[in-house]
């Protein structure tokens, strides 16, 4: 079958799913594989379950004479092109996000402002991989007058495989920084592939990227690359600046438009001055696609951190702060950092290793350690075989359960605490116990 054949059929069908266990009515189900799943030997339950049609790509599991099966060489592959394809007919202008930190969070934060003004489609949690972003792309609608997508990688060459998927007009990096070590194999390595979206924006004629003027690693990406870059950061003489006012524990900011306008302070309910980039980011490209100051200003000031994401929660006995999503040496410094200025008494911390770092893990662990060694936190607990290998006297934990046993005992009292770690650590397991 070709593409375009199978496009028609697409059209035709309510949604596109890779999931047996969620098959709406009309659906168009596409037989994706894993390291422990063969989608193909769920097609025929897919089809029982309400889908219209089925791509496979094992013939095998294809009924004789059913013409609901639609058989192509590669699942995954076809998944792609299918969004491209569908991504060139309907002709929305993509925003393309990627960045060692911040990335989610920025996208979530863009989306809400941009939403102000513009029916927009938007990256949902973190759906930001090779499945992901053709998944997203396949939502769009002939009304969606933008889409926001969020690209991740841990690997060289994989920004490349989504911006040639997604093909976006604009895009903005958020930061480079030591994360995924272990696959991208140095820091270098980190920034050349964040720069694969700049290098795929080289393509595009006049192509426009949102630039953090205040990182030094992003200007001179940008520098060396045929882009039209829009600055912002704390210089005045951006296009958007601002810098943070306040930080107990809520992010509190001004910006303005250019070195005349007058400041914009935004009260938000997320918590971190290493958000402010973030923040601003949102206001640069809401700016942009000309969302007004007072609409931007009531999308930030609204907007929720979900997703164990830099969140505030109280509990019976502690105040917490809980950034257990994701961990890497950049962002583990900057929540500790953050944390240390903050206006709170009784400050302990929770932190759990930093996966994926690769031989640069001991000593990107033990710089953490010696910072905390540095600063008079009341309390500090650490999780994890990486943190347990490193030079300190902390309390200490092989894992999360571990440390669960021991609070269930004897836990911090009337104390703020900062609970950051990899997700794969599962520190918001503990959060119930404190």
């Amino acid at each position: 079958m070709t593409l375009s054949a199978l496009y028609q059929i697409f059209l035709d069908c309510s949604v596109v799913t890779t999931d047996s266990r969620h098959c709406p009515e009309d659906s168009l189900f596409i037989a994706l594989k894993g390291d422990s799943f063969n989608g193909n030997v769920f097609a025929a339950q897919a089809l029982k379950e309400g889908c219209s049609y089925v791509v496979i790509d094992e013939p095998d599991y294809a009924e004789a004479g059913d013409e609901r099966y639609i058989i192509v060489p590669d699942c995954l592959q076809t998944l792609q092109q299918l969004a491209n394809y569908h991504r060139r007919q309907l002709g929305t202008r993509v925003i393309a996000i990627t960045g060692t930190n911040g990335k989610t969070t920025t996208k979530e934060l863009i989306s809400a402002v941009l939403s102000q003004a513009h029916h927009i489609l938007y990256t949902q949690g973190n759906l930001n991989n090779h499945i992901g972003v053709p998944l997203t792309l396949l939502r769009l609608k002939p009304e969606h007058a933008l889409a926001v997508i969020e690209m991740g990688a841990n690997h060289p060459g994989e920004i490349k495989i989504l911006a040639e998927i997604a093909e976006p007009d604009y895009g903005l990096i958020t930061n480079v920084g030591k994360a995924h070590l272990e696959g991208f194999g140095s820091f270098e390595g980190v920034m050349q592939t964040k720069g694969e979206l700049y290098d795929y924006l080289c393509s595009k004629e006049d192509a426009t990227v949102f630039v953090h003027h205040d990182n030094p690693y992003l200007t001179e990406m940008v520098q060396t690359r045929n882009l039209l870059p829009i600055f912002y950061g704390t210089d005045e003489s951006l296009y958007i600046s601002g810098h943070t006012t306040g930080n107990s524990p809520f992010l509190t900011f001004e910006w303005k438009a250019g070195k005349e306008s007058q400041p914009n302070e935004v009260h938000m309910q997320l918590i971190g001055e290493y958000n402010l980039p973030n923040a601003l980011a949102a206001v640069t490209i809401g700016s942009y696609f000309g969302v007004e100051p007072q609409q931007i200003n009531e999308a930030l000031s609204t907007y929720v951190p979900l997703n164990n994401r830099s969140q505030l929660k109280q509990t019976a006995d502690n105040t917490l702060i809980i950034d257990t999503y994701n961990a890497n040496p950049t962002s583990m410094m900057a929540a500790l950092e953050n944390f240390r200025n903050m206006n709170a008494s009784n400050k302990a911390v929770i932190l759990g290793d930093m996966r994926e770092l690769g031989v640069e893990s001991e000593t990107e662990h033990q710089k953490i350690v010696d910072y905390l060694k540095r600063y008079s936190f009341a309390q500090v607990l650490l999780v994890g075989e990486q943190f347990a290998a490193t030079a300190h006297s902390f309390r200490s934990y092989a894992n999360a359960q571990e440390l669960i046993e021991d609070l269930q005992t004897s836990k911090p009292l009337n104390s703020t605490i900062l609970i950051k770690g990899s997700n794969g650590i599962r520190l918001n397991t503990v959060v119930d116990y404190l």
